[in-house]
């Protein structure tokens, strides 16, 4: 592992760690989605990219529009509407969206085919640990009121989830605290998510990834540096 001088430099380091990994895994796993989709006449859509969170919890519009917070809105309204159709998921009265039994099982299936992945592309006899030291930091990691960890976090754990598949949930729930950070940063600084999104390189931008990776390394302070190394290194294999 590199060495690094505080923990906003290894926060700053983890990150692209932690999504390679995570996008190795989807990568594994996306002719097999495919197939299912095809097989079973349903849109993955926001099953997919809800997928630890919808079976414990229900979503709104503006809920969807905080985790997506760089997108249209308008832009998930086809999946949504599909969803709906399909019976994956209802809608309340009041807008609220939930899970379905349907999508539930359609969700189970992804969690299959995603645990297969792992055991393909993530196999080591560290995934235990990997896991273990992630969940540790999700846990530590806070939840900012209006933000998107609150809404994602804990992830949907089944019973019967073994540490490949817990790891990658984890993984992709802990990307929250940081998005989250980085909106922080940002709003810190007087702008929107279009002017992030379109902002250049320069002072001000570098001064807002400081201040995310500053706001992103809390939870990692409940990790020993050996543990760090552990983590970081562990990660840097499955990229």
């Amino acid at each position: 592992m590199p060495k690094f001088h505080d923990l906003s430099e290894y926060a700053a380091a983890i990150a692209p760690v932690i999504g390679a990994a995570t996008v190795n895994v989807h990568a594994s796993a996306a002719r097999d989605v495919a197939e299912l989709t095809t097989t079973s006449g349903l849109t993955p859509g926001l099953l997919s990219d809800l997928r630890g969170t919808l079976p414990l919890r229900p979503l709104t519009r503006r809920n969807l529009a905080v985790i997506h917070r760089y997108g249209d809105a308008a832009d998930h309204e086809p999946d949504l509407r599909d969803h709906l159709s399909q019976g994956t998921l209802t809608e309340d009265a009041d807008g609220t969206l939930r899970l379905s039994a349907k999508g539930l099982t359609f969700v189970h299936r992804l969690y299959d085919l995603h645990a297969t992945a792992t055991d393909r592309v993530w196999a080591g006899d560290d995934l235990p640990v990997l896991a273990e030291l992630t969940g540790r930091v999700l846990d530590a990691a806070e939840r900012l009121p209006g933000g998107a960890l609150e809404l994602v976090a804990p992830p949907y754990e089944p019973e019967w989830a073994g540490p490949g598949l817990l790891l990658f949930n984890r993984l992709a729930a802990v990307r929250y605290h940081r998005a989250d950070a980085h909106a922080a940063a940002w709003q810190a600084a007087g702008l929107s998510a279009a002017g992030i999104v379109g902002l250049t390189d320069g002072p001000l931008r570098a001064a807002i990834e400081a201040e995310t990776n500053l706001r992103a390394a809390a939870p990692y302070r409940t990790l020993t540096a050996q543990e760090r190394e552990t983590l970081y290194d562990g990660l840097l294999k499955r990229v």
